[in-house]
């Protein structure tokens, strides 16, 4: 292996040479992955029965470290294994586990063998001498890296020997959302204590690490806010028209129309409707969602996007109108969407942030070299940008991507959501312009730190006063103080270090013991039988928590054949990748109100049972009605899949012991 580390990444490898656990704080571009390569290979050479894990949060990180970093360097040496959900062998974890020296995959694959009981797919934390953590900033709350983290930390607590080394990275722990020094150092000291790591960077050669990863020029491309919006000033009327059909105490409580929290506020109003069985105020509050986010796109796109988002919405509910509520909003579009449609057309009123943005991009491309990144918030905003950028496809190629993409030479613009602020390894580039973005510090310097090439250029295109300038500035106080804090954490003695790491240690294993035992009361609050799931659309009773299995913890399944006839199947569904005990069959909704509740799946090729989503549904249990985010939120337990016993009952005719 060439391991001519630079001058600041032999600085940082140290603390891990000399097998402490330690996190290594260095800047987009610093080259922390080349320096876990260098840590890896001298932990395999000088530890007995050395196995190392390297573990990533998101799929594509698995192939990109695999192929661009430990494969080349240590491929020819040792055993490397790369495993993500996208692998048909994740099934088969713990024997590729023990067959090779190195694996390489996402965090949830770990997590999921370290819960599973069989044999071949079970592994334990003290399989492992060494587990690398990539973006370990995400090592807190409900992730999968505390997960993982929260069981080692308690065998530590509990002094339980033979753990692996831990060695993290990242390029920003973040604040926390704290803005006071104290409470940022505290946010610091928590992620060392989930990681049991002391953070690490460069003092000696900081001019060295400002050379190789210069800091891009930061220009706000600033636009006065539009003078008239009549597309707008129509929905926002067509909302009122909504507000004054529900009871006036409900519209009373709604914040500004065409902000997230007006957004925050109609969820919520629609949980209650829900909970109340009030349908007038549950639909109403879902349309009124759709109209926010149509005020949200055409404040970052284009109007006709906006238009066509209701439009779509519409469209897809025409044939599923039950009464007089889906009667009176499925009208008040019908009559107002052909003045909605002839006003996206009148270029007069469109928006000006979409001109500032073309100018930045057609500047940057005067140069048939350069590279450019644009962050946008949502999927859809990313198709809107690409639509409107192909006014320069004359000149350079576009691509549009939400999943891994690299720029290769014949790519110069890539339109992206978050998934490319974080991790990707994507060639020095130009310009990086966020537009419509509000996110907090890490990615803001996550993004920022993708523009690496030689007088690169940061561009964020907001409006004049908006609230992505005020987001932008205070991430930028929010950077500073990270780095103060952890300054003040480094310099700390290593016994005040260690006592108030032990400390918060103690505290999050309580917690976690205290959280378990509450996920347990809460999973057996009920039995199974004495809850009844109703569609979340019309509030039909369809099936009890009874029919309901699990299928490899994640997929549940109602087994009851009797379920079929209050569901109608629609089109296939297609998947990118492939499993290998399921593959997806066709979506599935309500037959009385058409609302989508989830996919048939074809398990082991032989039953065809429906899936199905928790948030489409409402629980109806002894203690009042539920709404669910989350599977995990029930409040009862649901069995494991039983193929034999639980297809013997589904076909009592069928003998299984031929």
């Amino acid at each position: 292996m060439d391991c001519n580390l630079r001058p600041y990444q032999e600085e940082v490898v140290q603390a891990a040479l000399r097998g402490e656990n330690s996190i290594i704080w260095l800047p987009t571009g610093g080259g922390k992955t080349r320096a876990a390569v260098y840590v890896t290979k001298k932990h395999l050479e000088t530890t007995a029965n050395a196995k190392v894990a390297v573990l990533v949060n998101k799929v594509h990180l698995v192939d990109q470290h695999f192929a661009k970093e430990f494969k080349p360097n240590l491929g020819s040496t040792y055993k490397i294994t790369a495993i993500s959900g996208d692998s048909n062998e994740k099934d088969l974890f713990g024997c590729l586990v023990k067959a090779s020296d190195l694996v390489i995959c996402t965090a949830q694959i770990l997590e999921n063998a370290l819960i599973n009981i069989e044999e071949e797919k079970h592994v334990e934390l003290t399989d492992f001498t060494l587990l690398v953590i990539d973006e370990c900033h995400h090592t807190q709350k409900e992730s999968v890296y505390n997960k993982i983290m929260g069981r080692y930390v308690e065998k530590k607590v509990r002094k339980e020997g033979n753990l692996p080394q831990i060695l993290g990275l990242t390029a920003s722990p973040g604040t926390g959302g704290n803005r006071q020094l104290d409470k940022a150092v505290e946010h610091v000291l928590q992620i060392c204590a989930n990681l049991d790591s002391v953070i690490v960077s460069t003092k000696n050669f900081t001019p060295v690490l400002q050379k190789v990863v210069p800091r891009p020029k930061k220009q706000y491309d600033i636009v006065e806010k539009r003078a008239l919006d009549p597309f707008g000033d129509h929905l926002k009327a067509m909302m009122l028209m909504i507000h004054e059909f529900m009871p006036s105490t409900v519209s009373r409580s709604l914040r500004e129309m065409g902000t997230q929290e007006y957004e925050a506020d109609v969820v919520e109003l629609e949980k209650a409707g829900v909970k109340k069985e009030n349908r007038l105020i549950a639909q109403c509050a879902l349309h009124l969602r759709q109209y926010n986010d149509a005020l949200l796109i055409n404040d970052t796109v284009r109007m006709v996007d906006a238009f066509r988002g209701l439009d779509e919405f519409y469209n897809s509910r025409k044939t599923k109108l039950l009464d007089g509520t889906d009667l009176f909003l499925q009208g008040l579009f019908d009559e107002n969407r052909v003045e909605l449609k002839q006003l996206t057309s009148n270029a007069r009123y469109e928006n000006p942030k979409l001109a500032r943005l073309q100018c930045t991009l057609q500047e940057e491309f005067n140069d048939e070299n350069s590279r450019a990144i644009l962050f946008s918030k949502t999927r859809r905003g990313t198709h809107c940008a690409n639509h409107m950028t192909q006014v320069l496809s004359h000149k350079k190629a576009i691509i549009f991507s939400t999943s891994y993409l690299c720029l290769k030479g014949i790519l110069n613009l890539l339109i992206s959501t978050s998934v490319a602020e974080e991790g990707l390894d994507i060639p020095e580039c130009n310009l990086v312009v966020r537009y419509g973005l509000l996110t907090n510090e890490i990615a803001q310097q996550q993004a920022s730190g993708r523009a690496r090439a030689v007088n690169s250029v940061y561009s964020v295109v907001a409006e004049e006063g908006g609230c992505e300038i005020r987001r932008e500035l205070t991430n930028e106080y929010l950077e500073s103080l990270t780095a103060k804090a952890i300054d003040q954490v480094q310099q700390m003695s290593p016994r005040e270090f260690r006592r108030k790491i032990s400390e918060l240690q103690q505290i999050a294993v309580m917690i976690r013991i205290q959280a378990e035992k509450k996920k347990d009361e809460r999973e057996q609050r009920y039995s199974p039988g004495q809850v009844q799931f109703q569609c979340r659309g019309c509030f039909l009773p369809v099936c009890s928590g009874a029919d309901l299995r699990k299928i490899e913890n994640t997929h549940h399944v109602n087994i009851n054949p009797e379920f079929e006839r209050h569901y109608r199947a629609g089109g296939q569904v297609v998947l990118e990748k492939s499993f290998e005990d399921w593959e997806p069959g066709r979506v599935i909704s309500c037959r009385n109100c058409g609302k989508e509740w989830g996919m048939e799946i074809k398990f082991r090729r032989v039953v065809i049972v429906p899936c199905l989503k928790i948030k489409s549904f409402s629980l109806k249990t002894p203690g009042g009605k539920t709404t669910p985010k989350q599977w995990k939120d029930v409040e009862f337990q649901v069995k494991e899949f039983d193929f034999l016993k639980d297809m013997s009952s589904r076909f009592p005719n069928l003998d299984l012991d031929d």
